[in-house]
């Protein structure tokens, strides 16, 4: 019997039962069960189709689940009818249950099942950062009203101003059903306007496993999630101050969209074991397309396959949900979620707050990076490791240990002190703990200089301006120093070192786009981090910042979630120096001009299952991207005119060093809503090493849309 007829059966079966006949669900003919071992771990199961969400039949939702129900009921027959600990019918059809790797092997063969994979454990996207990138927040008043952005992640501080209720937030969404799930330290009326929705689940990774300060409520124990959550969608105007220092005013990406978290990722005694558990990501995946959000972020590590969260993720695409996912943080391993359904975020570097270091009388000015708004006056000088503490030694001093300095010599003055050993900003505490007013950090190697959250005023310089100082120094003993800073100078953007890049042999251009990820403030819970902002680094910032630009699109214009990506995608800027597309995708997401695409890339409906069951090729689902691999040599893509007046559009092709590419027709004129379909020719040597370039389509109105495009050999 296929699905249907299993629903229909099921269907039919649960029509009988309200009708007062009793059905029982027994095991297969033949499949007797003796007393099993211990059902010590926990398996998903995922079955064959889509779950309500993706399904397009004529029986009514409601009894569509209740079919879904009665066809995983027969299925966990097999093996005796253990009760699952989650169960799944709108993302996905499935469920989360312990079993024996005995009777996890019985159900991947049984019919109707696709998938059985143990429950894991996963990292964040993102790591706490000191060091800021100059972006304090886009500064926006305005964007994302009438937008859920679902948050998948460690939770919310719902304390923050960032997450209250203001005006211009408007009315909860009318298609938003999501509750909030009240606990003893978050009271449902932790939720408003703002924050309209609020769930956790633990069951995954296990209640007993959680670290004993956690909440098993929505609220945040490890202040991830609420820096993703302000970076996508933070109140605007919101002041940030830090160590006594205004930073200025704050506001998310789209500041009036509304949010509902879903927190699925858990700290642990030990800091190495927190993360995430598979089968509370993908409950909470089910639970917020069941919910009606309309963004989707998820900034948790990925898996580079097709497992449960992809299939989970698919049935949110197939709502209309706009999916945005952290690519990972790993040079050495390749983005996550290599699926056509999720836009995958890479991370970029930012503008740089920068400082000088003044040398009086008469001595050089030096500069380097500077996160304070507060300088120093003219101070005296003094090294580190001249002026260690009794019983301290030089070396500990040299580097700023804590407690190596000596407060009596140190009181009044700024302290030059080497990098290493210890962290950044542990230096700088030891520095206002002897009483000094500032620190110059000094580089003794190659390396960064960061703009990081100091206790006292600190300029950061490199190993050439470190060793200039400390000549000047040796020289002028009695010489003053003063640190002045500079504010945000923009720096070129490049691509992270650690943000992972795609995989030439996967057929799909990963990551899809790029996006501020390095230092990127955010809210986080004081009782976690002893402040209420810190800075984040990694691909989750990344994807915040892309949600909220999904979410600024989808207010402005009645948008479905593919075109929305395709706007996301066709309109970003090119990154320098990034090696190959495998880095940046299609580029630098810029949310105020992906508001004209002109063109878009929409996908036919049915064809990101028609790709996962394997009845459609990669090249064949219409993506803003393009990989030919291997003996491809022609490949399709159709365009449709978004705009609300009949365009002409003219195609370029640029980029390419080692093949020549075609398209045809090289010109269209396309009506409101309007399709062509253009094919790409790609002719060149059989075997070569990556070529990549970019297609555009740019309108008499000045718009442009360009995809990438990767030829493999």
């Amino acid at each position: 019997m296929g699905r249907t007829g299993l629903v229909a059966a099921g269907a039919a079966a649960l029509a009988c039962a309200l009708l007062g006949t009793s059905i029982a669900v027994s095991a297969p003919a033949g499949a007797a069960h003796a007393a099993p071992a211990t059902r010590d771990a926990l398996y998903l199961v995922t079955l064959d189709g889509p779950g309500t969400a993706g399904y397009r039949g004529v029986v009514p939702v409601g009894i569509e689940q209740l079919a879904m129900r009665h066809q995983q009921d027969v299925v966990l027959a097999s093996v005796g009818s253990p009760a699952p600990v989650y169960r799944w019918t709108t993302a996905l059809n499935g469920f989360a249950v312990r079993l024996t790797r005995a009777e996890a092997e019985t159900l991947n063969t049984q019919p109707h099942v696709a998938l059985v994979e143990k429950n894991s454990v996963r990292r964040l996207a993102g790591t706490a950062s000191h060091t800021a990138s100059g972006m304090v927040g886009p500064g926006r008043q305005r964007g994302g009203a009438g937008v859920v952005i679902g948050v998948v992640d460690s939770g919310i501080w719902p304390d923050s101003p960032l997450f209250s209720s203001v005006p211009r937030l408007g009315h909860r969404p009318a298609g938003f059903t999501g509750g909030c799930d009240g606990a003893t330290d978050f009271p449902a009326s932790s939720c408003n306007r703002k924050l309209v929705g609020a769930r956790w689940f633990v069951e995954g990774f296990g209640a007993d496993r959680v670290r004993s300060s956690a909440s098993l409520s929505p609220l945040d124990d490890d202040g991830h999630g609420t820096q993703v959550a302000s970076i996508a969608a933070g109140n605007a105007g919101v002041s940030v101050e830090v160590n006594g220092q205004r930073l200025g005013s704050y506001g998310g990406v789209a500041p009036q969209a509304q949010l509902a978290v879903y927190k699925a990722c858990w700290t642990a005694p030990d800091p190495d074991d927190d993360g995430c558990a598979t089968a509370d990501l993908v409950t909470a995946i089910d639970k917020a397309t069941a919910d009606g959000v309309d963004v989707l972020n998820l900034s948790v590590a990925g898996s580079p396959g097709l497992d449960t969260v992809e299939r989970a993720l698919l049935g949110a695409a197939e709502d209309d949900v706009v999916v945005v996912a952290a690519a990972g943080n790993g040079a050495r391993t390749f983005a996550a979620h290599t699926t056509p359904w999720v836009t995958t975020v890479g991370a970029t570097t930012g503008d740089v707050r920068r400082g000088r270091v003044h040398l009086a009388p008469g001595g050089p000015t030096l500069t380097g990076a500077m996160a304070s708004t507060r300088g120093t006056r003219p101070a005296r000088l003094v090294l580190g490791a001249d002026v260690a503490a009794p019983g301290a030694s030089r070396r500990d001093a040299r580097v700023c240990t804590p407690g190596s300095l000596d407060a009596a010599r140190v009181a009044g003055a700024v302290v030059l002190c080497e990098r290493g050993e210890i962290g950044r900003v542990d230096k700088s505490l030891a520095v206002q703990r002897a009483d000094g007013v500032g620190m110059v950090l000094a580089n003794v190697r190659p390396g960064s200089v960061d703009a990081d959250f100091h206790s006292v005023p600190t300029v950061h310089v490199d190993r050439v301006a470190g060793r200039t100082l400390r000549h000047w120094l040796a020289a002028h003993p009695q010489g003053r120093v003063s640190l002045q800073p500079l504010g945000t100078e923009e720096a070129p953007v490049r691509v992270t070192p650690w943000s992972s890049g795609g995989d030439p042999t996967a057929g799909l251009l990963k990551p899809d786009v790029v996006a501020p990820g390095a230092g990127v403030l955010g809210a986080v819970p004081p009782s976690v981090h002893g402040t209420r902002w810190d800075f984040t680094s990694g691909t989750s910032a990344a994807t915040a910042y892309t949600s909220g630009a999904a979410a600024v699109l989808l207010a402005r214009h009645d948008w479905s979630a593919d075109v929305v990506r395709s706007a996301l995608a066709t309109t970003a800027a090119p990154v320098d120096r990034a090696p190959t597309l495998l880095r940046e995708g299609a580029g630098r997401v810029r949310p105020l001009v992906a508001d004209r695409p002109g063109v878009a890339y929409a996908v036919r409906p049915g064809d990101y299952r028609r790709w996962l069951d394997g009845r459609l090729m990669s090249r064949a689902v219409n993506t803003p991207s393009l990989v030919l691999a291997g003996t491809a040599r022609v490949a399709h893509r159709t365009i449709t005119n978004i705009g609300a007046r009949p365009m002409y559009f003219s195609s370029a092709v640029a980029g390419f060093t080692r093949h020549a590419v075609r398209v045809t027709p090289a010109a269209v004129r396309l009506g409101p809503g309007e399709s062509v379909t253009f094919t790409v020719r790609v002719s060149g040597p059989g075997v070569s090493p990556l070529d990549d370039g970019w297609i555009t389509w740019a309108g008499a109105d000045g718009s442009r849309a360009r995809i990438p495009v990767l030829v493999t050999r």
